[in-house]
């Protein structure tokens, strides 16, 4: 009777065994998620139990016990790091801890176009919810401070792009990111500059790049505007461009420029002031800061647009009142 006994539990321990392994092989190689993806934040002082409960919670096939004993075996304990992760179909448990060991944590993306101002990019910065907001509508100058700038206006001084981050980035650090690719954009492109160009320092050209930013969005039509201007600064005219006078209207422009409003003298009214604005009006990408740099040779001094995305340049007064007739006036 008692062999009989010690025979029966030794097969039940040998079923359970056999059970038991199974049940971790398949915690070891079954994939935790099919068919979706999730997204899991580990915060500071998460343990072990909280991350796994977080997991299940999002009904991913993870049986806790064995979360932890691989955790223990992959000598993960003390490695996760914080964050939040993004977890695709087909990721077993000992891949999960993979990633959360790795720091491999869910990117987010913003983007920044070329010619927006510096109100429209801290509007889109304080509209995600990703990121972790601190500035709280404080002065331009208080921005440029954190930057350890001397500039009072931050307009133009950082670097329109596709930047990608992890949640609870701060606002002052994706800013610094654009600002720190701004100056860097802008040193290479001095340095390689042609000779002889009307600019005493790199943030001349930065304003112009702005301005000839705003001017068009066509890559072909960026030197030879660049080079209008720079020829109306050599021979002291006056750049008259609409951009910066819409720019020095403020809330006050409505989506139409008026005689009056060319003849309003404000610091960014080119057809009133000489020389270049005070100050970019807009973030102008890498192609305006090469153009006005390396300007078009030409001899154009005036251009109109076409009404198609592109501009009619003309060398003479005369040329250019028989463009502003046939585009702007609609004579033939």
């Amino acid at each position: 009777m008692n062999n009989k006994v010690i025979g029966f539990t030794l097969l039940m321990l040998s079923f359970a065994s056999g059970w038991v392994w199974m049940d971790y092989q398949s915690a070891l190689h079954h994939p935790a998620l099919v068919d979706k993806a999730v997204t899991i934040e580990i915060e500071k002082g998460d343990s072990l139990d909280r991350i796994s409960d977080k997991l299940v919670a999002q009904q991913l096939a993870v049986k806790p016990f064995w979360f932890k004993v691989i955790a223990f075996q992959e000598n993960a304990l003390k490695k996760l790091k914080t964050g939040e992760y993004e977890l695709t179909s087909g990721l077993t448990a000992p891949q999960i801890l993979a990633l959360f060991v790795q720091g491999k944590t869910k990117q987010h993306a913003i983007t920044f176009p070329e010619g927006w101002s510096f109100k429209e990019m801290l509007h889109e910065i304080e509209k995600n919810s990703n990121l972790e907001h601190t500035l709280n509508s404080v002065d331009f100058g208080s921005v440029m401070a954190k930057f350890k700038s001397d500039m009072q206006s931050p307009e133009g001084l950082f670097f329109p792009d596709t930047y990608f981050f992890e949640k609870h980035t701060t606002d002052v650090s994706l800013l610094k990111r654009a600002y720190d690719k701004m100056q860097l954009a802008l040193q290479q492109e001095w340095l390689n500059k042609e000779e002889g160009l009307p600019f005493k320092t790199p943030y001349e050209a930065l304003i112009l790049a702005s301005i000839v930013e705003k001017e068009t969005g066509s890559a072909a039509e960026r030197p030879l505007i660049a080079g209008v201007f720079i020829r109306r600064l050599e021979q002291n005219m006056l750049l008259q461009t609409d951009p910066t006078v819409i720019y020095g209207m403020g809330e006050s422009y409505q989506g139409d420029i008026k005689s009056k409003d060319l003849t309003t003298a404000t610091p960014y009214n080119t057809y009133v002031i000489s020389g270049l604005p005070p100050t970019p009006i807009a973030m102008p990408g890498r192609d305006a800061l090469y153009a006005v740099l390396h300007p078009d040779k030409g001899d154009s001094l005036y251009f109109v647009a076409r009404g198609d995305g592109t501009h009619v340049f003309s060398a003479t007064l005369k040329d250019h009142i028989i463009a502003v007739d046939q585009f702007q006036r609609n004579k033939k």
